[in-house]
């Protein structure tokens, strides 16, 4: 079994930034993508930011420059670091890492529970 846990999400000013972190756990044999989707209020959870194992990263067009993704294979960790904070950026942040729990070659997708952003004045 293959546990998600995120933090970091919180209330934010226009133009501010936050930083969100997912820790994987549990019996993993190896890690793939790890990457980050975006819930806005009243809409379809969306595709934000994914990095591979070898860090190649790529990102939605509405993020490039303000958002980076990255990750720490030794913690099975993976960050978002948000700058420039807009108020469209609102919304629950999903982890989403493929993961092998029963050998090192079948991955399964998991997620996180989400965590709250707001980008508010």
């Amino acid at each position: 079994q293959v546990h998600l846990v995120e933090s970091g999400g919180g209330l934010v000013q226009p133009g501010g930034s936050l930083r969100l972190s997912c820790a994987a756990s549990g019996s993993i044999f190896s890690i793939g993508t790890m990457g980050w989707y975006h819930r806005a209020p009243g809409k379809d959870r969306e595709f934000v930011a994914a990095v591979g194992r070898d860090g190649a990263a790529n990102y939605t067009d509405s993020v490039k420059a303000r958002f980076t993704i990255s990750r720490d294979n030794a913690k099975s960790t993976v960050y978002l670091q948000m700058n420039s904070l807009k108020p469209e950026d609102t919304g629950v942040y999903y982890c989403n890492v493929e993961a092998a729990p029963y050998n090192y070659y079948t991955m399964y997708e998991y997620w996180g529970q989400g965590t709250q952003v707001t980008v508010s004045s």
